[in-house]
């Protein structure tokens, strides 16, 4: 095991800061014990790669918002100019 995990509670709390659910941080502590870094590294990287997405598609309907109230004052302006 790493220093990083010497504080368990500590570990845990930041997966759960991260998002892991129970499973995952579950998961995460069974490779630590069996001294498998690399499979750790691959759950962390997976999590990371969901979160990424989820931040893309909510940045995909901020862009969705942003065209309709752009539309929406642009018309507002037209008719307010007439």
């Amino acid at each position: 095991m790493g220093e990083y995990t010497d504080n368990v509670q500590a570990v845990i709390q930041n997966l759960r800061d991260a998002g892991c659910g129970r499973e995952t941080v579950e998961q995460f502590l069974e490779l630590c014990r069996s001294g498998e870094c690399k499979k750790q590294l691959g759950l962390l990287e997976k999590h990371r790669k969901r979160l990424l997405e989820e931040i893309h598609k909510y940045e995909k309907q901020i862009d969705c918002l942003d065209y309709l109230i752009f539309q929406m004052n642009r018309e507002n302006r037209i008719v307010r100019e007439r």
